[in-house]
This record gives C-alpha cells, structure tokens and sequence, in this order.
C-alpha cells in the first residue's frame, strides 16, 4: 500500500458522484482495499459533487448520470469549468447510448456499467487516470454518426506530419507521456501538438480527436 510521509495512504484521488447510498458504499468498500486509489469524498448529486470536486480537487471522479436534481451531464459540464479538472469516469446501469453520448460529449473520459467486474473498474479507473478513452464500440459509432449528421469537419490536411502521428496515437489511448516516449519528443511539446490539433481541427477534447482520427482512418 502507497502511503505518504505522514502515514496516509496516497494513490489516484476518487470522488465518488452517486444519488444511492448503497452504491457508494459498495465502491468505496472495493475501492479502499486497493493500493493506489484512495477514496478522497462522496456527493449525492451533481450539484453536490462539483462542489465537493473544487474542494477536494480528486484525479478521477465517478459519476452517475441520471440523478435527482443536476444529472450527471450538467454536472460534468460544469466540472469542466473548474482549473485541472478531474477525469471522469461515468459509472452508469442506463446503456441507451442517448443516455451515454450526451455524457461524453460533455467531457467525460469514458463510462462503465454498474455490474462491471470490480478488477476491470479498478483498471478503468486507472486508464483513465492515465488519459486514455474508454468507448465501447457501440458508443464510439454513435458519436460518429451524431457527427456525421451535423456536417463533420474536413480540416485534417492542415495538420503536419507530426500533429498526424500524435492523433493516431491519442486514437489508440495513449496519455501525453506514453506518445512523448513513441514520438521521442518531451510531454510539453506534446501538449502543444494536442492543443495545435484541437484548434485546427475545431474540436473540443481528446475524445473527439480519437473519433476524428478513427472517422478519417488514423487509428489501428
């Protein structure tokens, strides 16, 4: 077990985002018993859980979208307004994709089910915390379809050579780090070629590039 130089455990920072008690408690009782994810706080709506997530600033928040009050969507976007604002993981039992994609679209870094095998959430949480996308493949032509409904984007010739290869890789769910280790390049450089690639390309975040590269055939 992680523990800092005070004796607290340290790990991946998680905010659990659920309006059933039994539910929390279920993660949380999962949850603690691994070594390097620590369970910072709990909410019982969205309002709730942007605000304890501002307070305690968790890495990863896990999130229910229908709740009582703010949902989950309105919560997310507004947890995008915050500074550094946490990855979230959606953790939904609703498996319409109307219900998923407006998620996504408001910036969470992909979603499980409520009956996921405990070890695959804990893995989940952990690639997300890492900056990957988790997209079921049912989900991902959903997005793409939303997107081809409202006209799509053609810009992809402006990107350079580089910019290409960094989309491709974002496409296969590598975080900054592990494309500066492919590319041989450093992380802010790497930032600077995602932030290059979202404007030209008029897109919003990282999942959105990874459906544009897999939409114009960039991905594996």
């Amino acid at each position: 077990m992680a523990e800092a130089a005070s004796g607290r455990k340290t790990g991946i920072r998680v905010l659990l985002v659920d309006d059933h008690q039994v539910v929390r408690r279920g993660l949380r009782t999962f949850l603690e018993v691994q070594d390097d994810i620590e369970v910072v706080g709990e909410a019982g709506d969205g309002a709730e859980g942007v605000e304890r997530a501002e307070e305690l600033r968790p890495d990863v928040v896990l999130m229910d979208v229908k709740m009582p009050g703010m949902d989950g969507v309105e919560a997310l976007r507004r947890l995008q307004e915050l500074a550094n604002p946490a990855k979230v993981l959606i953790v939904t039992s609703f498996t319409e994709q109307r219900t998923v994609v407006p998620a996504l679209r408001a910036g969470a870094s992909g979603y499980v089910y409520k009956d996921v095998d405990p070890d695959a959430l804990a893995g989940a949480i952990r690639s997300v915390h890492a900056g990957h996308v988790l997209l079921q493949p049912e989900v991902a032509m959903a997005l793409l379809s939303q997107e081809d409904a409202n006209g799509g984007t053609g810009r992809g010739g402006t990107l350079t050579e580089r910019e290409r290869e960094v989309l491709g890789l974002i496409a296969d769910g590598r975080s900054n780090r592990e494309i500066a280790r492919a590319l041989v390049l450093s992380e802010k450089t790497v930032k600077t070629h995602v932030s290059n690639i979202l404007m030209k390309l008029d897109l919003a975040d990282r999942t959105q590039a990874a459906l544009w590269a897999v939409r114009h055939g960039l991905a594996d």
